[in-house]
């Protein structure tokens, strides 16, 4: 075999590695996070069906804490350059369930309501059909997003200070503008965040490392979804 023809064939065996091994990993992150919104599903349906939980959850003030409980968990428990990949995996858990529980008064408005359950519904299809549409184009694009991240992250934490004084104000248009903000940002986060995923993996990382950044992404498409998806239903009310 000629040299140029063995640098070759090398370059070939790599490349078909690097594509199996990076969709077993994709694989891996998304269904990690399908999992992760099963159980808010589930965590969302029976404390939605108990009165006695709904009450002991969102019955008060307590609300609140349950409301931004995800949000402490993600700052102050989620920290994929120290934690094992078993916490990791705790901890994103812990998120969905507490994100289950914030929606099980939807859960139970839905419930006996059919028309509002289709409401659910439908926000869920088109949550879903969203978010796959921008991880597609994240994932085959090949333009760097890389200056992307900046300007979404700045967009979010506006959209969450905006969101905490809207919780006084309770005013209508401020709701939309931020619902409509927020799928915006969202859609424009997953599509950067489906190509940083792509970024991180090389075949050679270790097994825990790769898992410990399987576990980091799978938290940040989950928490896009939910967000997309929670924005999308505030339309549906709407109608």
């Amino acid at each position: 075999m000629e040299p140029n023809q063995f640098g070759s064939t090398m370059r070939e065996s790599s490349a078909t590695k690097m594509d199996v091994g990076l969709r077993k990993h994709m694989n891996k992150i998304y269904s990690r996070m399908a999992g992760g919104v099963l159980v808010t599903a589930l965590a969302a349906l029976i404390v939605g069906s108990s009165p006695t939980l709904l009450n002991l959850f969102l019955g008060g003030p307590q609300k609140y804490i349950v409301m931004f409980a995800p949000l402490a968990i993600i700052w102050f428990g989620f920290r994929p350059e120290k934690m094992s990949s078993g916490q990791l995996m705790a901890a994103f858990y812990g998120v969905a369930v507490v994100y289950g529980i914030s929606f099980a008064s939807i859960a139970a408005v839905a419930t006996n309501d059919a028309a509002f359950a289709i409401s659910v519904a439908k926000a869920f299809f088109i949550a879903t059909s969203m978010f796959a549409g921008m991880s597609i184009l994240g994932y085959t694009t090949k333009k760097d997003l890389s200056g992307m991240k900046t300007f979404l992250s700045m967009g979010i934490i506006g959209l969450v200070v905006l969101s905490v004084i809207n919780i006084f104000t309770q005013s209508t248009m401020m709701s939309n503008l931020i619902a409509g903000a927020g799928i915006l940002l969202f859609s424009g986060l997953t599509v950067w965040q489906t190509q940083d995923m792509k970024r991180m993996y090389h075949p050679n990382n270790p097994a825990e490392l790769a898992s410990r950044y399987a576990w980091a992404a799978a938290l940040n498409l989950y928490i896009s979804f939910i967000a997309m998806f929670q924005y999308v239903l505030h339309f549906m009310q709407q109608r």
